[in-house]
């Protein structure tokens, strides 16, 4: 039995235990616990440029602290050796998604939209070629638009979103940017696409006057609009079944978007494999945590071939 937590308010051992009390689950009886933390900065050498620096990322949400409050086994850190193998730290979906989502006679792509969406193609008989990678951005934009203009967390069933209208040039100046055509796998976060980038994008398309509305639909197309245009562009094959997850796949007005866009397309949330679209990136990391234990390093093709977590004992 794991516990994955992730913290957003309060230090990560207090989530943990108050999540184990809402379970009525008892510490003793936890194996261990599988901390991704929270990153603070991504940096992989594409978006640095700095070429005696590699790859770089991090997660604060310190291990040690974590098990001694707890008193449960942690295992933390995971992104690192990933780097140290030689990879970006991102996208980790991949490993959990091969043992988890894969179908010998399926092409699946799992979606996960959190602040950057990113995806994995399980293409049919053909493991070596599976794809795993960021996109570009899945809620980070919207909400952080949400945040400064109407002082809400998200976009609550895509409310704003749906009141406003989709602006062409604005959108199109968005997609204006070398990252959506860089070479595969690649990784991003909110280092680049933020606010400044909205604004930047704004002053080159000289919308900066269109309604607050109107720029969350915007955000929320572009959002849809790169998405489906990656899968357009690097998956051509008509029988796909795509399967989304994390806060996007709870926007209506973002899902009701890819749909259009890819009518060839078969698309549902993870909910029909039996994997809650809220809580796939927790179970991920619970199997991570696991595979650490008594795994043993998975071979995807070209990526890193490691298993991934340090070990924090509680006494």
């Amino acid at each position: 039995r794991s516990a994955s937590c992730r913290s957003q308010d309060g230090t990560a051992s207090e989530q943990c235990l108050q999540a184990l009390k809402q379970w009525q689950v008892e510490p003793a009886t936890v194996d261990f616990i599988a901390s991704h933390g929270q990153t603070i900065y991504h940096a992989p050498a594409r978006a640095h440029q700095h070429k005696n620096y590699p790859n770089a990322t991090l997660q604060i949400g310190d291990g040690d602290h974590i098990a001694v409050k707890t008193g449960i086994l942690t295992i933390s850190d995971f992104r690192q050796k990933h780097v140290a193998a030689g990879g970006e730290g991102a996208p980790l979906a991949l490993y959990g998604d091969v043992l988890l989502c894969s179908k010998q006679d399926e092409n699946r792509i799992l979606l996960n939209m959190g602040g950057i969406a990113n995806l994995t193609w399980l293409p049919e008989h053909n493991l070596p070629k599976v794809v795993c990678t960021d996109i570009g951005p899945g809620n980070t934009l919207i909400d952080a638009a949400c945040r400064k203009y109407f002082n809400q967390p998200y976009d609550k069933d895509a409310q704003i979103a749906y009141s406003g209208k989709v602006n062409e040039q604005l959108l199109a100046a968005l997609s204006d940017h070398p990252f959506f055509t860089d070479t595969l796998p690649k990784t991003t976060g909110p280092e680049l696409f933020n606010l400044k980038y909205v604004e930047q994008a704004q002053q080159s398309s000289n919308t900066t006057g269109i309604s607050n509305e109107d720029l969350v639909a915007t955000l929320s197309a572009f959002t849809a609009q790169t998405i489906a245009d990656f899968i357009k562009i690097n998956f051509p094959a008509d029988n796909i079944k795509l399967f989304a997850s994390g806060g996007g796949a709870s926007n209506p007005f973002v899902m009701d978007h890819l749909k259009k866009a890819l009518p060839h397309v078969t698309i549902a949330d993870t909910s029909a494999l039996d994997i809650n679209p809220d809580a796939k990136e927790a179970i991920l990391f619970a199997l991570l945590g696991n595979e650490a234990i008594v795994g043993e390093p998975i071979v995807i093709g070209d990526n890193p071939a490691v298993l991934m977590g340090k070990f924090s004992f509680p006494a």
